[in-house]
């Protein structure tokens, strides 16, 4: 009995350590060419140090290794004041090559969302009033990183290979995995069984 709890705490503390490093990008320092040029330029521009406030999160296939050479960069913010977000992506980020910012709607909630391109990558910054843990894009991104991990590497290398073909992250996942339906909210249905 006590081994059983003891393996489930030594479990349940790496599962914490995955979503931990997910949130300060020190695991990019050690992953391949394209993340660690990531970690280069998030930090050559001070993202995370400027938008401290906002807890921002590096999302998307870049962090679970399975991006395609036209995959952005996409941080995600908590903002409950979007005009104030606004004010300081425009203060920080303007002179950014094509840079642009816009509000929109997505799921029905309002997000602000900036724009821009450094040598290497397109960044796109996102706001919403939701904490960062609980936006889809992490989400998703946490659960995909722990399909992966349980299907390995041919899997991998399928989900790489329909992304580019031009195939979203999420279509994919729901291709592979035999999901009918909305690929954004079947995933997330997922959320309780992994």
């Amino acid at each position: 009995m006590l081994q059983h709890i003891y393996l489930n705490l030594v479990y349940n503390s790496k599962k914490a350590e995955v979503i931990k490093n997910f949130k300060n990008l020190e695991y990019l320092k050690s992953g391949d060419s394209r993340q660690k040029v990531a970690f280069y330029e998030i930090e050559k521009l001070g993202i995370f140090q400027k938008l401290e406030k906002y807890n921002p999160v590096l999302a998307g296939t870049i962090p679970i290794d399975i991006d395609v050479p036209e995959s952005d960069l996409d941080v995600i913010c908590a903002c409950n004041n979007h005009s104030e977000f606004s004010k300081i992506l425009i203060k920080y980020f303007e002179t950014e090559d094509e840079f642009k910012i816009y509000s929109t709607k997505i799921n029905g909630i309002k997000s602000t969302v900036a724009e821009f391109k450094t040598e290497h990558f397109t960044f796109e910054i996102f706001g919403q009033n939701i904490p960062t843990e609980k936006q889809y894009a992490y989400r998703h991104m946490i659960l995909e990183n722990k399909i992966l991990e349980r299907e390995g590497i041919e899997f991998k290398k399928e989900i790489r290979r329909l992304k580019s073909k031009g195939i979203k992250t999420e279509h994919a996942f729901a291709k592979l995995l035999a999901l009918k339906g909305n690929p954004y909210e079947e995933l997330l249905k997922l959320e309780l069984t992994l």
